[in-house]
């Protein structure tokens, strides 16, 4: 039997929040994956249904405590930033394929970590081993990876709607506009991102220098990129706007061909970039769900500068699906078993 044939066991260290959910959904539809145990240190004994209500019978476990999680084949790390850093070598112990979720392992250069997320690395000599969990940049690096990071949300809109233009050298000058949705902000409510503050807000929180960009960097080089994100009334999503000034005059049908270069092979990225229509661009309602990243461009006929967009769901492509999507490849399979579902329309 191949590795692509055989059922493999999964197990969720932090089970309890968004991104654990978004996992054991998607793994309920893998047709290789069985879900093995799943931890949450404040709900140990409750069925994972009661904060994954969609899950009601599908998945028929009760939350454990972390230290009781056991070997198994992938082993899915959701828990807050810093911990899974400091306990990698437990983790990596239990599984010969684990996969972080949160920032620790994102950047491989200690010295980057510290310049983005102003701390010494707790396992700096681990880092050089971690894949960056976004195929579209790493696809060479996966097959059989012992460790994988999670991807930043708002890091893989930037990468997938600049990377044609990074690759071909035409950025001379970009600042992305990144709106984000509530479920950015994680399970716990805070002043920011309870709802009553949180609703019908359109809020800038972040003017520039966002620890996202270091991740955009490490994928497509050094760019004079910034970002500015804002905050608006929908609970999934992020939708890049990046306003791109050229190093050189380029025309619409030159974007065609680099994006289609691009992502022509890539099975979740989607070109939008209609002449007409209400959905003419991408737009990350009609992704809920979905793995799916929408892109598109334009050019301003008035100044030459070009608009390139990218919209995700920022708990399944920006987050859980691009880990389950990662496993695939690891483990040698199909790197669309379990990421099928087309998102919803309305939503």
């Amino acid at each position: 039997m191949s590795s692509a044939d055989r059922t493999f066991t999964a197990s969720v260290v932090g089970g309890s929040g968004y991104t654990g959910g978004e996992l054991l959904r998607l793994l309920c539809a893998h047709p290789g994956a069985e879900i093995g145990q799943v931890s949450s240190r404040s709900l140990a004994g409750q069925p994972v249904h009661g904060a994954h209500p969609n899950l009601r019978g599908h998945v028929d476990r009760l939350f454990c405590v972390p230290e009781e999680i056991g070997a198994c084949d992938v082993l899915f790390l959701c828990m807050p930033h810093g911990r899974a850093g400091a306990e990698i070598g437990r983790w990596m112990g239990l599984a010969p394929l684990v996969i972080d979720l949160s920032a620790d392992f994102r950047l491989r250069d200690p010295a980057q970590y510290r310049v983005w997320y102003g701390a010494d690395h707790p396992s700096p000599s681990v880092l050089g081993e971690a894949v960056y969990g976004l195929p579209e940049v790493s696809r060479g690096r996966l097959p059989g990876a012992g460790l994988v990071s999670g991807v930043g949300c708002n890091a893989t809109a930037m990468t997938l709607a600049l990377l044609p233009l990074a690759r071909a050298g035409l950025i001379r000058r970009a600042i992305a506009d990144i709106k984000v949705g509530s479920s950015e902000a994680g399970a716990e409510p805070s002043a920011g991102s309870h709802h009553p503050v949180r609703a019908r807000a359109a809020r800038t929180y972040s003017t520039g220098g966002h620890r996202h960009l270091g991740e955009v960097f490490q994928s497509l080089g050094e760019l004079d990129l910034d970002a500015t994100l804002t905050a608006v009334d929908m609970v999934r999503g992020v939708l890049c706007t990046a306003h791109v000034e050229p190093t050189r005059p380029v025309e619409l049908k030159e974007l065609w061909k680099l994006y289609r270069g691009a992502y022509g092979g890539e099975p979740f990225v989607r070109i939008v970039a209609e002449r007409a229509g209400a959905n003419r661009y991408p737009d990350p309602r009609v992704l809920v769900g979905s793995n799916h990243a929408d892109v598109g461009f334009a050019i301003d006929e008035r100044s030459g500068r070009i608009v390139a967009l990218c919209a995700i769901d920022n708990l399944v492509k920006g987050a859980a699906g691009s880990a389950v999507q990662s496993m695939n490849i690891a483990l040698g399979r199909d790197e669309t078993e379990g990421l099928t579902f087309p998102g919803l329309h309305p939503a």
